[in-house]
């Protein structure tokens, strides 16, 4: 049997030009590009999901988000969300043996 779920991340990011370009950039130091603010934060997005598989991967996740800061919320809904936020999709897989 398999099972799937999603969880998703939302971080929070900044956006800025840089001549020709935008860069996205949010407190993990994990970065996109793009020719507009849009695509910046499309490969900011992209960037952060491959971050977080690979964090998951070698067991460093719990580990890199507590460095840059982050902890559980816990059941506290009064949690500010204020400015740009990332949405990052993480498919999960589990078999079952």
């Amino acid at each position: 049997m398999t099972a799937k779920m999603q969880v998703e991340f939302t971080i929070p990011a900044e956006v800025r030009q840089e001549g020709a370009h935008f860069v996205a950039g949010c407190p993990l130091d994990v970065f996109g590009q793009g020719e507009s603010e849009e695509s910046a934060l499309v490969n900011h997005a992209e960037a952060l999901q491959l971050f977080v598989e690979s964090c998951d991967e070698r067991g460093t996740l719990e580990e890199a988000l507590k460095n840059c800061g982050f902890k559980p919320a816990g059941n506290d809904s009064a949690v500010e969300e204020s400015g740009r936020m990332v949405r990052v999709p993480l498919p999960l897989v589990a078999q079952a043996g």
